[in-house]
């Protein structure tokens, strides 16, 4: 079957467009259950929308980047004609007071890990991007206290034509540090309720979750530019943006993957155990975004030299949500939409691109990966909150300051192919996105949900670079793909799922996600599948590469879900499955998965959550 057809659906007559998706409401006070089937009855025949068959606006790939003079810096977006600037520089004075001292990585110079015909296969582009860390006698990148003087010399207090810049302040890193943003928009003012109002989806841009993988960071500088006054403003007719440029200062300070406690960000987001995930969520929480795009490097010699006397050749590799229960057309519009086109901006600029792959760290295992299937990546999190989510890799880990300017440039064109897509499909999508937010909905206490899915096992030419020659060199490997799911473990989704009165860690962490979390008002009983333990076993969470770093240790679990009537005391919680981020409730409170709030020790006991198989005659009050 295709994946992204449907027998059981529909399509409408017409095609006229969907009505705009809201926020999320919260249910009021003391809603019956009665109210609750009218909801889920109301929601059950939801169509699918028409799939536009043609492009809004452009057909074939954008115009190649200009040669120019240094800090010219994006094709010129939507038909607007490039013209050649000035080099500008973001080291401007601020007021912002200097971030605690931290002791900076030093990136250079260092022995190159590979010889002259290797690097040979990667020349400069034909234009300088200009950041504070980009610089010809630099031997770091852009600091923090940099990267906030950057970033404030674009947020104008007062705006300068249509365009309106802010400074956003999401939180503090581990050790102080400012995670800082920077909102671009032409709405009526720069709160998320004026980006609502506007009419224009909005993009959120995140870079440096790992702090040794520097280009995107330093890519996000240059787009924060041209998006404020440069060559990339046009785009604001018709999109709203956010740029986070690094989301783990700490780790970009001293030049390690981890934040300052160990802990892979990246793999933080369905937990949210780091301030700095939980800035990244309060972001798409805020403004409710169409599309993330996650900004990484990814390691080039290491794990394959050693394992393929090969050298990884691609530019940029690229991949999309893949996780269970992602929406079948969110799965189409990233492929169509957005892979497709990026792909196409790449290669007019000479660069070469990829799906994203990576290999375990045992020297023994010669299998590569797609990006994992499990919900716990920004790139996988973000897209069960019925988004668009988008992971660019550029070449960049274990080889320093190497080709820095081809790194940032590969970053910026796909980055603003991303930008494009957008603007172009800027009606479309919110028509997807509308439609998404009601099948997520409506399907509660019907049909199966996925609990686990994994890639599917295959074979691949891939290609690398000869070590000595740099030709290239096709091998073939044992290949798991994530772009097609086997799932491994399904349920019958449930109406919602009953956590018990001691559960407030968890609690928090849903509300965290944007999840709808209501209080059992007054005791009553509900219809359940209980969960009863047949094995156990302690271990760690791993992904495709190994062990996830900063983990505690996990309980994995297997369960039989058992019917049963169950008391549901007042205190206690329910968290409801007709809401539009459904699937990551799913994700957290399954117990028997390696990411879940139980095995990650959030829920205690296996007795403290439910899944409520029929729409519960209780009374709830709304919890903020």
């Amino acid at each position: 079957m295709n994946m992204y057809s449907n027998p059981h659906r529909t399509p409408p007559e017409a095609s006229s467009a969907l009505p705009p998706p809201a926020r999320p409401q919260r249910m009021p006070w003391k809603v019956s259950a009665l109210l609750a089937a009218v909801l889920l009855t109301a929601c059950s025949s939801t169509p699918l929308p028409p799939w536009p068959s043609a492009p809004a606006t452009r057909t074939s790939a954008p115009a190649p980047l200009p040669r120019a003079q240094p800090g010219t810096v994006v094709p010129a977006p939507l038909g607007r004609a490039p013209q050649a600037q000035a080099p500008r520089q973001g080291a401007i004075a601020s007021p912002l007071p200097p971030p605690a001292p931290l002791v900076v990585q030093n990136e250079g110079p260092m022995a190159p890990p590979y010889g002259a015909a290797v690097a040979a296969r990667f020349p400069d582009p034909p234009m300088a991007y200009s950041t504070p860390g980009l610089g010809p006698d630099r031997r770091a990148f852009t600091t923090n206290a940099e990267l906030g003087q950057w970033l404030h010399s674009l947020a104008d207090p007062a705006p300068r034509g249509p365009t309106r810049t802010k400074l956003l302040n999401l939180g503090m890193s581990q050790r102080g540090e400012p995670i800082l943003g920077l909102l671009v928009t032409r709405a009526a003012g720069t709160e998320p309720a004026n980006l609502d109002t506007s009419g224009r989806p909005t993009v959120v841009l995140v870079g440096q979750q790992h702090g040794d993988e520097p280009a995107g960071s330093e890519a996000l500088l240059v787009i924060s530019r041209e998006l404020a006054h440069g060559l990339l403003e046009p785009l604001l007719d018709r999109i709203n943006v956010v740029i986070v440029p690094r989301a783990n200062p700490d780790g970009a300070a001293v030049g390690t993957r981890v934040t300052a406690n160990g802990v892979d960000m990246n793999r933080d987001h369905l937990l949210l155990n780091t301030p700095e995930a939980r800035a990244l969520a309060k972001v798409v929480n805020d403004y409710r975004p169409i599309l993330v795009v996650d900004a990484h490097e990814y390691t080039v010699v290491g794990r394959y030299l050693q394992k393929f006397n090969a050298i990884q050749r691609y530019d940029a590799l690229l991949q999309y949500t893949t996780t269970a229960n992602y929406p079948e057309f969110l799965t189409k519009a990233s492929q169509e939409w957005y892979h497709q086109p990026m792909v196409a901006a790449l290669k007019a600029q000479g660069l070469t691109s990829d799906w994203y792959y990576t290999t375990s760290t045992n020297p023994d295992d010669k299998r590569i990966s797609m990006g994992g299937t499990q919900p716990d990546t920004g790139r996988n999190v973000n897209g069960l909150k019925n988004t668009i989510s988008l992971l660019i890799e550029t070449r960049g880990v274990g080889i320093g300051r190497m080709h820095i300017q081809r790194r940032v440039h590969s970053q910026v064109t796909a980055i603003t192919s991303a930008l494009r897509s957008t603007a172009e499909r800027a009606a479309n999508l919110e028509q997807v996105r509308s439609f998404v937010a009601r099948d997520v909905s409506a399907q509660a206490c019907r049909d199966q949900v996925v609990v686990e899915a994994a890639a599917t096992p295959t074979q691949r030419e891939l290609d690398f670079l000869d070590p000595e020659t740099g030709a290239d060199r096709a091998i073939r490997v044992d290949w798991n793909s994530s772009l097609t799911l086997r799932p491994t473990k399904t349920r019958a989704r449930p109406c919602g799922y009953w956590l018990s009165a001691g559960s407030t860690a968890a609690v928090e962490r849903l509300k965290m996600l944007g999840l709808q979390v209501m209080r059992v008002a007054e005791s009553g009983s509900a219809l359940a599948d209980i969960y009863r333990e047949t094995a156990r076993e302690s271990g760690d969470r791993q992904d495709v590469i190994g062990t996830i770093a900063g983990g505690k240790g996990i309980v994995r679990v297997q369960v039989s879900p058992v019917r049963s009537a169950i008391d549901v005391p007042a205190g206690s919680f329910y968290v409801p499955l007709n809401q539009p981020r459904a699937n990551l409730a799913v994700a957290a409170l399954e117990p028997d998965t390696q990411n879940s709030y139980f095995a990650n020790h959030l829920i205690e006991e296996l007795g403290n959550t439910a899944r409520i198989m029929s729409p519960p005659a209780l009374v709830f009050e709304d919890i903020n």
